[in-house]
């Protein structure tokens, strides 16, 4: 089991700093820096969720999951296995992470360029909200795996602790803003609000979608009602 790293992430650090100098300079402390937490927008990669079930079909009797790098949800993990993902027109996909710990059903959330590379027509999908969708076929060392559903394509989401959606003043499944600004900014209008005591503030969107804004380590970013 992957525990979460000791040290606060960099931009925690930076938050808590932050505050502090307005404070000591005696100078109105600006909103963003008000907030419970620093907002972090992230890309996620294409990836996989997949049962315990899944797992021991795809790697052999009784493995389990290694975690391999920490995510920044609490006890999220990239795992050191991947699959090779076979798409309808047989076109695949090699070393496909998957995220750990395994969940209770199986999905793989892949970008909108990369379902037109593999022929897939997916929808836009909150991550669980499965029905209906394309299924594919996966391969790891030890077999294969035929999945009747579960590729989407993730909804961008916010991850909100309780005292986040308050401040902002969001409720759980409403949708917010998200302010991306730089030399390509833009606004994503339909941002799914996420809640729960687990999370810590953090906006997810995709590869296209972070290469659409310009994303970077240091972009500005705000979340708007």
């Amino acid at each position: 089991m992957l525990t979460a790293p000791a040290k606060p992430h960099r931009a925690e650090i930076e938050h808590a700093v932050r505050r502090l100098l307005y404070q000591r300079l005696g100078r109105p402390t600006p909103r963003a820096a008000q907030a419970p937490r620093p907002l972090l927008v992230n890309v996620s990669a294409r990836h996989c969720h997949l049962t315990p079930e899944a797992v021991e079909t795809l790697f052999g009797k009784g493995h389990e999951l290694t975690p391999m790098k920490a995510l920044y949800q609490e006890g999220q993990y990239a795992a050191k296995e991947s699959v090779t993902l076979i798409g309808p027109r047989s076109r695949v996909i090699s070393n496909l992470r998957i995220l750990g710990p395994c969940r209770d059903l199986n999905q793989v959330e892949l970008a909108y360029t990369d379902a037109i590379s593999l022929g897939f027509d997916i929808p836009v999908r909150a991550s669980g909200d499965i029905a209906g969708t394309p299924g594919c076929m996966l391969m790891g060392p030890a077999g294969f795996l035929e999945l009747p559903e579960g590729v989407i394509r993730a909804a961008p989401h916010v991850h909100m602790h309780p005292t986040d959606a308050e401040f902002y003043g969001f409720k759980p499944g409403s949708f917010a803003r998200l302010k991306i600004d730089g030399p390509v900014g833009m606004t994503f209008d339909r941002i799914l609000v996420r809640v729960s005591p687990d999370f810590k503030l953090e906006v997810h969107i995709d590869t296209d979608e972070g290469n659409a804004c310009g994303l970077g380590p240091d972009t500005p970013c705000q979340l708007l009602p």
